[in-house]
């Protein structure tokens, strides 16, 4: 296998089904040399955008995953499982044959902040132990509630059964459970219900469609030219605003040095992108009257 180490910038991975982030994160590493990290785990059920930064790139990663992230899902309704998706133990099959109209009643719930439990499969902490392991033990341990934004929740077509398979897209703040967001609908309608899909398709402006599959990241390293997969901080991080710096404030930026409010022009408390051009100098932060480092990346 060709290695071709990469210094920096992130490439967008269509995850297949069956594999870990962690699986695509070696496999990457592997082929790219260096550090690699990923923006948010998809679990190995799911599938789609998988953003991975590569080499000094993976100091900008808190920044991509803060993003908006965008699902496409297929909950079954009226089937609960261990797990509240497909790979699960079921637990219950109670008929819940919902409408669409039931769903229209019940989705204005789960739009805005909401609250959710995080499910004993996650990789949540408590007590310094993953959530996932404690449940491998079979141990149930209380969880705290966490905030989360659903920013657009929209159905987008229902089967009807007695055991219904509801597909809907949702847009959301990272940390939000779409399996609990299913299950909490079924809740709401009286039942239980579990993810059978999941495909994540947007991760700010990033989407899958611009993504590569890991045979095609594969066949770019064996020709050496994988380097032309990726995409540059720059682009990766478009979702924060850029400002082009005058050349006077450009070698203090490299430096890390803190610079005037003045000259980005931008909300007390902001993040920004500072541009040489269109090279990303670094990640700063609005704080009053001046904008400090958050990451700086020449």
């Amino acid at each position: 296998m060709t290695t071709t180490t990469i210094s920096s910038g992130f490439l967008l991975v269509d995850k297949p089904g069956g594999w870990t982030s962690h699986d695509v994160v070696a496999k990457v590493r592997n082929m790219a040399g260096g550090k690699v990290g990923h923006a948010g785990t998809l679990d190995p059920m799911a599938t789609g955008l998988l953003v991975l930064g590569l080499g000094q790139s993976t100091r900008l990663l808190r920044f991509v995953q803060s993003f908006p992230k965008t699902y496409e899902a297929t909950a079954v309704f009226g089937v609960a499982t261990d797990s509240l998706d497909a790979d699960g133990a079921i637990l219950d099959r109670t008929p819940l044959p919902v409408t669409e109209e039931d769903l229209a009643s019940v989705i204005g719930r789960f739009t805005g902040k909401i609250h959710q439990m995080p499910p004993m499969v996650s990789a949540r902490k408590v007590e310094g132990r993953r959530l996932y392991e404690l449940a491998r033990e079979g141990k149930i341990v209380e969880r705290e509630t966490r905030p989360v934004d659903i920013y657009d929740l929209e159905i987008l077509d229902i089967a009807p059964s007695d055991y219904p398979e509801v597909r809907f897209r949702v847009v959301c703040s990272t940390g939000t459970y779409v399996r609990t967001l299913a299950d909490d609908m079924a809740r709401a309608l009286g039942g239980r219900a579990h993810l059978s899909a999941l495909r994540r398709t947007r991760n700010g402006s990033l989407h899958v469609a611009d993504a590569s599959s890991i045979e095609t990241i594969v066949a770019a390293a064996a020709n050496g030219v994988l380097p032309e997969l990726v995409v540059t901080p720059s682009r990766a991080l478009e979702d924060l605003p850029g400002v082009v710096l005058d050349p006077e404030y450009v070698r203090a930026v490299r430096n890390g040095a803190v610079i005037p409010a003045a000259s980005v022009d931008a909300p007390d408390g902001s993040l920004v992108r500072l541009l040489d051009a269109d090279a990303l100098l670094g990640v700063y932060r609005v704080e009053g009257a001046t904008v400090k480092a958050e990451v700086v990346t020449s």
